[in-house]
């Protein structure tokens, strides 16, 4: 069996109804199985206005939004229409990449007719209610993710440093690596763009330190915004740029006076933002990943981040950028300040950072992915 043979069903939380670093993998994916001549079916909600075309067909889940959240949506099963579609599709594998209840009944379905299930782990949940006071929620959030991808054949983690997580988690015993990939068309050092930067009123001497993502409490805010504080309180020069939007921000702007907001930004606009900071600063500890800290590196620009899941597999500290423990305020102030006023060392992370960038191209890691079909569709034939 080769790959022209695969037809996967593939079911998303959010294919491309809100853009993130999750379903832009996704649908790098699908592209990429498209090419090489697969057949994918997309399950997915979807909304009158998505973010962006979806790659491939996509078939609409039932859902409802998320309380407080009403940009993000939840799956709650499969109607009768997907059902009959899956029925007329005739998948041989399914591939699920959210654990919503959509996903359980995905899996219940593949189970019962002796098709494999790969299940795809792009978000660290659980770690999601520690920003919302709810904390007391993790060891249940952690059992339900258990016992759906203890019912999956096997699991594909981001990076290394997660996929160690999940194993320590026990959420399953075969858990192997689709990392994340970079356009380097789209994202290179030459995107830096002074005019643009003056435009935002930076002054070309200015040290702008950058936060990239969506503008949402468990990307670090509190965090980062303590460290600008200590920044200020030491008169260590700088400007802060924030490259995003989110329900957080009114909160943000609040917490950074004099910070350039430019709301979201997508594309080549994005590549020109991000390659006009001198640093990113990336203090969440939820990132499974970190496209954003990828993308930052591809333009020459060196990353501080969070000793966690994602940035973790990275960033090479002391090379191509600094690691600190999670919420170390004074460490990461200490990274900054270093990074302000050694410009010699800023430029030699940078040109580490933008080297090490060229490893992720995203057709080879996309095919670690073809290789787990195929195996596991194998493994069931056995």
């Amino acid at each position: 069996m080769d790959v022209k043979d695969l037809r996967i069903a593939l079911f998303s939380g959010n294919y491309n109804y809100v853009r993130d670093g999750a379903n832009r993998a996704l649908n790098s994916l699908v592209g990429y199985l498209l090419r090489q001549g697969a057949q994918v079916r997309v399950y997915s909600p979807t909304v009158a206005e998505p973010a962006f075309p979806p790659t491939g067909d996509l078939i609409g889940l039932p859902s409802f939004a998320v309380p407080g959240r009403g940009e993000y949506r939840i799956p709650t099963g499969l109607s009768r229409k997907v059902r009959r579609d899956l029925k007329a599709f005739k998948p041989n594998i399914v591939h699920i990449s959210s654990p919503d209840p959509g996903a359980h009944r995905a899996v219940s379905w593949a189970r019962d007719r002796d098709l494999p299930v790969l299940a795809s782990v792009h978000t660290h949940f659980e770690t999601y209610f520690r920003y919302y006071n709810l904390s007391f929620l993790e060891p249940v959030m952690v059992a339900i993710l258990r016992r759906l991808y203890r019912r999956c054949d096997a699991l594909v983690a981001p990076s290394e440093s997660f996929a160690q997580v999940l194993r320590e988690q026990r959420m399953n015993y075969d858990i192997s690596i689709w990392s994340r990939g970079i356009d380097r068309e789209v994202f290179n050092p030459g995107r830096r763009d002074m005019a643009w930067r003056r435009a935002q009123g930076i002054a070309d001497d200015e040290v702008v330190i950058g936060f990239l993502g969506r503008l949402v409490m468990e990307k670090g805010l509190d965090v980062f915004s303590d460290t600008i504080d200590a920044l200020k309180r030491r008169d260590v020069p700088h400007r802060v740029l924030v490259v995003g939007d989110g329900p957080a921000r009114e909160w943000f702007e609040r917490r950074l006076p004099g910070a350039i907001f430019t709301g979201f930004q997508g594309g080549t606009d994005l590549a020109r933002a991000v390659a006009g900071m001198e640093v990113l600063f990336n203090p969440s500890e939820t990132e499974t990943f970190g496209n954003v800290t990828l993308e930052a590196m591809a333009c020459a620009v060196p990353a501080l981040g969070a000793r966690a899941t994602g940035s973790a597999s990275i960033i090479h500290h002391g090379v191509t950028g600094f690691l600190c423990e999670p919420g170390a305020v004074t460490d990461f102030s200490n990274c900054l300040e270093t990074y302000v006023r050694d410009p010699a060392l800023r430029a030699l992370h940078a040109q580490a950072a933008e080297r090490e960038a060229r490893r992720y191209e995203w057709d080879p890691i996309n095919q670690a992915v073809v290789d787990a079909y195929l195996r596991l569709i194998a493994a069931k034939k056995r």
